[in-house]
């Protein structure tokens, strides 16, 4: 199956710790299907909530399809995300009772469909933060150094 990511919220890997990914399907309408392929959309301060046994997405932003008329699709609207029913009640357990946050990381084409891969997570402190930061800086300074070993 070819799979084409679309887009990936960099900021959850940077606010959470990922514990747990599930992948969902998505309640779209056929604009919003169309404005996804195109790229036209945000997860700003998007997150999921699990009520009546279904997990909803809430501030996740597709942007109007620029070919779109009167029929064209609301840009926030909140959306049902699908997926079995044992995995929506392990998760909305894991919520309840230790007070995790189902988060979107990404956002993808697996065939035709639309697809969102979404996380139980657990907010980081600012001190784990900090440290997120200062590994990626040693990172990005290793790197460098060896690209400037190698480049002689």
């Amino acid at each position: 199956m070819d799979i084409k990511s679309i887009q990936r919220n960099k900021k959850a890997y940077f606010n959470y710790e990922i514990l747990e990914e599930l992948e969902v399907g998505m309640e779209l309408e056929g604009t919003e299907v169309k404005s996804v392929r195109e790229g036209r959309c945000s997860f700003s301060d998007s997150y999921v909530i699990a009520k009546n046994g279904e997990l909803i997405l809430i501030g996740f932003l597709i942007q109007p399809y620029s070919h779109g008329n009167i029929f064209n699709h609301v840009p926030d609207r909140k959306r049902r995300l699908l997926a079995h029913k044992q995995e929506i009640r392990k998760f909305t357990r894991k919520v309840n009772e230790r007070g995790f946050t189902i988060v979107p990381l990404e956002i993808y084409l697996k065939g035709n469909l639309v697809k969102m891969k979404i996380a139980l997570a657990r907010g980081k402190n600012v001190r784990d933060k900090k440290d997120a930061i200062k590994e990626r800086d040693m990172a990005r300074d290793a790197r460098r150094e060896l690209r400037e070993i190698n480049s002689y």
